[in-house]
């Protein structure tokens, strides 16, 4: 059976970022580039990976990727995950639905909102930019 589950990443899961592996090893295989609806904030939490949650109001399309992953290897990305990260249904601009990583409210509590960047990337571009 080569049934595979759709997954959104935003951040250090995606291609080229340092949990990638993560998704390698699990036997994930890259689908495409995304953006959300317009229904999505996202923070950096300490400056290591984003959280991002979906809002009523405030939100903005955040650049994420779309991994096809084996049932099998989905529960090892999620253990590697860290803390204040889950998985939950989320929305992209296209209309469609698949599972993807969320953040929960509590842990973006006193971090840095950078929603208004739109993606994980184009933060940490604009820090090595400041540097």
């Amino acid at each position: 059976m080569d049934k595979k589950i759709f997954l959104a990443v935003n951040g250090t899961l995606m291609r080229g970022l340092k949990l990638n592996s993560n998704m390698i090893e699990a036997g994930a295989k890259f689908v495409k580039e995304a953006k959300t609806e317009k229904h999505y904030r996202c923070w950096s939490i300490k400056d290591d990976h984003p959280a991002m949650i979906k809002t009523v109001e405030n939100g903005a399309e955040i650049e994420l990727e779309v991994w096809a992953v084996p049932p099998e290897g989905l529960a090892s990305i999620l253990l590697k995950e860290p803390a204040g990260l889950c998985i939950g249904k989320l929305k992209l601009n296209d209309g469609s639905e698949v599972l993807g990583v969320l953040g929960e409210p509590w842990s973006v509590i006193g971090q840095k909102e950078i929603t208004q960047y739109g993606g994980w990337r184009k933060y940490t571009a604009s820090k090595k930019k400041t540097n």
